[in-house]
């Protein structure tokens, strides 16, 4: 019976139709919708296929164009037994069937009712209500290799609205290795001898997952490092701290395939230290599992020339000072998240990470004092030092996707911790200094953003943010075995920044936009206890609420080039360490003060940018920016008596500048010369302009210089592969310190030197230099999907790396020339397994195949 009122419907309907269509026009509406299809997805071992994704795809007549065209009628996920249905069609015309899962190949299919006009009642019947039958898909054997987080086919560069990317996780040179390795391949950076990295001369904001963090570079292993983000003018969204220097963002590997997944890895130097790792990625419809491990030991050798001619004595004389240094370092890194999908629009993550090491030097020092040409005996000093260090993190953040496009709603919280002990001491035959320090650092940090798109294009993004930061550091220092108090003394930092920033963008032809405005409310508390824990001082800055405008603007000319402007305004507190009165006296050679009177620096930077991809796998990138700033927190030198020693010693402190600017013109070029050679390179010339008053005297210090970069990629016969990079920087001004971005030990203090690195001057610069690096790795494809490969580098192939600086002051001139793990082989393997297959877990919704939910929870 039920047969019979669907042919009757049927009949009617195609009876209407006819009567009232023109010839040749098809009907929007005519046909009635009473066709079924049905069947069932299967693999090679007719075993049903759950969590397939069905499309149905079929014809519709538009009547603006009067043509008929494509569109998607269905989408549906198969069932645990791999069914599929799709009811309510018009049983007219022909339909595509696409079907996709991962681990299998893509299958198209086109099918219909196959309706005959004079058909009989029985077959009629039979043709609208269709089974499909049992449909196999083959397995792709590519997807079943492709277990890394990152997909080989992603390009070395990508460029976006506000910010570069760079894929990193094929990086040859930097495997087995630290994040300092994967900065040296950045054609933005520069990585200085001690694994400071700056960013057009300057030192940036070091975030991880778009975190803040208390990691340092050389904390953070680089098999784990998924993508490196420069964002040289960071939009509203973003803290306003971080100076002339912009953001580095670190982007981790995070698992985005259903089954599971890992590996192992395992390396040695040429001086027989060993690393290791490993890494486990568990994900289903509902959660997100992920859990890794790395320790890391190193042998580090340099050495080291000072070259000071002392002026202003009645007697021309100079001190000469050779050093050889050894270090030891040993750190583990753990890392587990979870993410866990509530629903479809609600995403829950949590993730925590602990990083402990220890870092160990010892030195051999002799100096030698010339006067009017005549040598004094040589002074031998041992040094030695040790440093161990916790870091805790924890992130917990939830997002709330609403039910239209782009409308969404997050809450982020972030705590970060990190605990030290140090002890340095310098032993000679005429005095013995030793210095003790402890201290932490705590970090919260908590934000509510809000996002809404609109059918206009348009996009507004709203939210407030709240930080919390506590430092603490002791620091006893001793004359032979003897605690002296007047220079023993405990630092207590804290400081709140409370936020709210509103974002504006939009796309109107092909212009795109993006007006923000933030604003911050800043304080910072700086106390400095004596040796019994009574305030000996106290300074607390509060800051007038402080505006900071951005603005981007991006014209795509054709398909293949577009130009962007950009503009901001940010600001650089002064560390504590700058502000602290009281000297560092753990090196008599370079004794550090800071300055309580310090005032935050502000900067104005603009960008003028132009992107051309001018062929496939190619794209040239031309960058003019200009910056800014008032107030640069600058570096200078004057002479006083060390308290420690009773001698006449040379103090490096800090000032603001009166102004600082920067002209640049960066360029780079990525070309694909064959299929089997990408060539990478980049070119930055720029002129830094200081302006100071310092005691004493007006510093006006100006210099134009460059750096070039380039990064040769070889795929040679199958499973094959080739790196070599090299860089050279010409004469440049002495880049500004920061609280955040460097390698070597910044931050931690406590006797440590501050924040690490060479700060920025008026008074001095580095001379140029040169490098090479070189890695070979094979791969090999195993059963089952596995894979391992086997790396080879070398840093400084041709031990060409020196670094050189001079400086000055009105007490003496100086030249320093230093060299560090010249030439250093290293060879890395690694082993992968896992299987992506969607039986093995719950089925995912389709909400998680169209890339909703956790993927897109670090998307900014």
């Amino acid at each position: 019976m039920k047969q019979l009122l669907i042919l009757a419907g049927f009949l009617l309907t195609q009876s209407l139709t006819f009567a009232q269509v023109p010839t040749g026009r098809p009907s929007a509406s005519g046909n009635m919708n009473m066709g079924h299809f049905y069947g069932k997805v299967v693999d090679a071992n007719k075993k049903g296929i759950d969590g397939a994704t069905v499309q149905l795809k079929g014809s519709k007549f538009d009547p603006t164009t009067k043509k008929a065209s494509e569109v998607i009628l269905g989408t549906m996920i198969t069932a645990a037994n791999g069914d599929f249905s799709f009811d309510n069609l018009s049983v007219m015309g022909n339909f595509k069937l696409i079907i996709s899962g991962i681990g299998f190949k893509k299958l198209e299919k086109q099918i219909s009712f196959n309706l005959k006009p004079n058909g009989n009642q029985q077959d009629m019947m039979a043709l609208v209500d269709k089974d499909l039958g049992n449909i196999k898909l083959e397995e792709d054997a590519n997807q079943l290799q492709s277990v890394t987080v990152t997909s080989s086919a992603k390009p070395q560069f990508e460029m976006g609205i506000d910010r570069k990317i760079f894929n990193v996780d094929k990086n040859l040179a930097s495997t087995g290795q630290t994040a300092v390795e994967v900065m040296k391949n950045i054609p933005n950076l520069n990585v200085d001898i001690d694994g400071n990295v700056t960013l057009r001369n300057a030192t940036p904001t070091l975030l991880i997952d778009n975190r803040p963090t208390t990691l340092t570079m050389d904390q953070i292993p680089s098999d784990i490092i998924e993508r490196v983000e420069i964002i040289t003018n960071p939009s509203a969204k973003y803290d306003a701290s971080g100076g002339n220097a912009g953001i580095l963002n670190i982007v981790l590997k995070k698992n985005k395939k259903n089954g599971y997944n890992g590996g192992i890895r395992t390396g040695v130097d040429m001086r027989g230290k060993i690393n290791g790792g490993g890494d486990l990625n568990l994900r289903d419809s509902k959660i997100n599992f992920s859990l890794s491990a790395n320790l890391r030991n190193n042998k580090s050798l340099s050495t080291s020339e000072n070259l000071r001619d002392i002026l202003l004595t009645p007697i021309p004389t100079s001190v000469n000072t050779y050093t050889n240094n050894t270090g030891l370092s040993a750190f583990s890194f753990y890392r587990g998240g979870l993410d866990y999908l509530i629903d479809n629009r609600n995403t829950l993550s949590i993730f925590g990470n602990i990083v402990k090491g220890e870092f160990s030097n010892t030195s051999t020092q002799t100096i030698d004092s010339i006067l009017s040409g005549n040598s004094s005996p040589s002074i031998g000093l041992d040094n030695s030092s040790k440093f161990s260090f916790l870091n805790k993190g924890t992130q917990a953040s939830f997002k709330h996707l609403f039910a239209e496009t782009g409308h969404e709603l997050s809450a982020d919280f972030n705590y970060n911790e990190s605990n030290n002990d140090n002890n340095s001491s310098i032993k000679s035959t005429f005095i013995n200094q030793r210095t003790i320090g402890s201290g932490y650092n705590k970090n919260y940090t908590s934000n509510i953003d809000y996002e809404r798109l609109f059918k206009n294009n348009a996009k507004f993004e709203a939210g407030v943010r709240l930080n919390s930061r506590n430092e603490f550091n002791a620091r006893d220092q001793y004359r032979n075995e003897v605690l002296v108090n007047s220079i023993s003394n405990q630092l207590k930092y804290s400081e709140q920044i409370l936020a709210a920033y509103t974002n504006l963008g939009g796309k109107k032809n092909n212009l795109s936009y993006q007006l923000g405005f933030r604003v911050e409310n800043r304080d910072y508390t700086v106390n400095v206890l004596n040796k019994q824990g009574q305030d000996s001082l106290e300074s607390k800055i509060k800051l007038p609420i402080s505006l900071f405008p951005s603005a981007f603007l991006s014209y795509k000319l054709n398909d293949k080039t577009d130009v962007q402007f950009n503009y901001s305004k940010r600001i650089n507190a002064p560390n504590p360490f700058q502000l602290q009165p009281f000297a560092d006296y753990s090196d008599p050679l370079n004794i550090s003060v800071g300055n309580p009177k310090l005032k935050p620096q502000f900067t104005h930077s603009f960008e003028v940018a132009y992107n051309n991809v001018y062929k496939k796998g190619s794209n040239l990138l031309v960058t003019a920016y200009y910056k800014y700033s008032t107030d640069l927190i600058t570096n200078y030198f004057y002479k006083d008596i060390n308290p420690v020693t009773n001698d006449s010693a040379f103090y490096s402190s800090y000032i603001n500048a009166n102004t600082s600017k920067v002209f640049g013109l960066e360029i780079s070029n990525k070309t694909a010369i064959t299929k089997w050679w990408d060539l990478n390179l980049s070119f930055n010339l720029f002129k830094s302009e200081i302006n100071a008053t310092i005691p004493g005297q007006d510093v006006n210090n100006n210099l134009t210089s460059w750096f070039s970069k380039m990064n040769n990629n070889f795929k040679l016969v199958k499973g094959l592969s080739l790196q070599f990079s090299g860089q050279y920087q010409a004469k440049t001004i002495l880049p500004p310190g920061g609280n955040s971005g460097g390698g070597g030990r910044g931050g931690f203090g406590g006797g440590m030197g501050g924040f690490g690195g060479p700060q920025s001057t008026a008074q001095g610069y580095n001379l140029p230099f040169y490098d090479f690096d070189l890695g070979i790795r094979k791969d090999w494809t195993l059963k089952g999907g596995k894979t391992a490969s086997l790396t080879l580098s070398v840093s400084d192939v041709f031990k060409t790396r020196v670094n050189k600086t001079y400086s000055e002051s009105l007490y003496f001139t100086q030249n320093v020339t230093r060299t560090r793990d010249q030439q250093m082989f290293r060879l890395n393997f690694s082993y992968r397994f896992g299987k992506f297959d969607v039986n093995l877990l719950r089925r995912k919704s389709t909400k998680m195949q169209d890339g909703g939910g956790m993927d897109q929870m670090q998307q900014q």
